[in-house]
């Protein structure tokens, strides 16, 4: 095999890995069953969570470790099953183990299936914080789920922009070789002076 041959099928694994709906799947996790940023309202029922801190760490997602403190953090919910947005839902963030409250939003309706909440400052030390999500039916019980998350340390959900720019690069680069034949020439010109 030459290093042309070796080179194609190199770019094209990595392509099949690159488009893979596994690697996709939010945080690396394969599928809603390993999402670790869910809450279980009921029985296959779901309310999907990621947390970014925009002036601190533009475009990152975070999940259960936010890394900044006292800086504007956006705590963003969807609903995963349609029923959940004609119920009404109320959210809570608190400090733990005191059961301080850090942000509290008074029991609505989402009719978009999607919630942001903004903490214009964020939360305000390092620490243990747990998510409260109340839905409150017209009738029957409250169901109160739990979510917590620590601050002041921790890595982004996503892998960094850089990889996933540098990806769509090679992509673009091996479609332009396999298409443009002076591309490709090119190419392997630059491959056969480099062997020698």
């Amino acid at each position: 095999m030459n290093t042309a041959q070796l080179i194609r099928k190199g770019c094209l694994g990595l392509l099949g890995l690159f488009f893979s709906a596994s690697l996709w799947a939010h945080g690396g996790a394969a599928g809603t069953d390993t999402d670790q940023c869910k809450f279980e309202l009921e029985p296959t029922h779901w309310i999907h969570y990621t947390a970014y801190q925009p002036q601190a760490f533009p475009a990152e997602e975070f999940c259960g470790n936010l890394p900044g403190t006292n800086t504007i953090t956006q705590l963003v919910f969807d609903y995963q099953d349609m029923k959940y947005r004609n119920n009404t839902v109320e959210f809570e963030v608190t400090k733990e183990p005191e059961g301080k409250r850090v942000f509290f939003l008074p029991a609505a309706k989402h009719k978009s299936g999607s919630v942001n909440l903004e903490l214009p400052n964020g939360v305000p030390e390092p620490g243990q914080y747990l998510i409260h999500i109340t839905l409150v039916p017209d009738q029957g019980e409250r169901k109160d789920v739990h979510m917590g998350f620590k601050a002041g340390g921790g890595q982004p959900a996503s892998k960094s922009n850089l990889l996933l720019y540098a990806l769509f690069a090679f992509a673009g680069l091996y479609v332009l070789y396999l298409s443009n034949t002076g591309f490709k020439r090119k190419v392997d010109e630059a491959i056969a002076k480099i062997k020698g």
